[in-house]
């Protein structure tokens, strides 16, 4: 069963990922990040039943990404994966899969890659740092 956020509650979300978005796009990090942040806050108890949640962590977690923070990073995308519609969704498995790397866990690393690689193909590779699709290569036949 899915959740459904009230209209309200779910317009807000939006408006404030939204401006998060915005604010991504202009290099302002840090504040997009409590615009995601803001928006996480609104869910009810239990957010990670949220499909919202999903999304947001996605957003935070890629912000702390963009800012070399990889520990917060991983616990985002690590929150992310548990929440709806998370686990099988190639980004968060990419976003996994760099952390792990970052973090010297190779086999986790490769686990995370090869999903991302089999859910979206090469092209979800081609937007960060070539390292990543070198060190898959080494493990699976692309």
């Amino acid at each position: 069963m899915m959740l459904q956020l009230s209209e309200a509650v779910h317009a807000k979300i939006t408006a404030l990922c939204q401006l998060g978005d915005d604010l991504v796009k202009t290099g302002k990090l840090e504040s997009a990040k409590e615009q995601y942040v803001a928006a996480l806050k609104l869910l009810p108890e239990n957010h990670r039943d949220w499909e919202a949640a999903t999304w947001i962590y996605v957003a935070i977690g890629d912000v702390h990404f963009r800012m070399a923070n990889f520990e917060k990073a991983f616990k985002c995308f690590f929150n992310a994966v548990q929440c709806p519609k998370g686990l099988g969704n190639p980004f968060i498995h990419l976003r996994l899969g760099q952390l792990y790397y970052e973090q010297g866990s190779l086999e986790n690393s490769a686990d995370e890659l090869t999903r991302a690689y089999m859910g979206a193909g090469m092209q979800i590779f081609m937007e960060d740092d070539p390292k990543y699709l070198d060190f898959l290569e080494t493990k699976i036949e692309i």
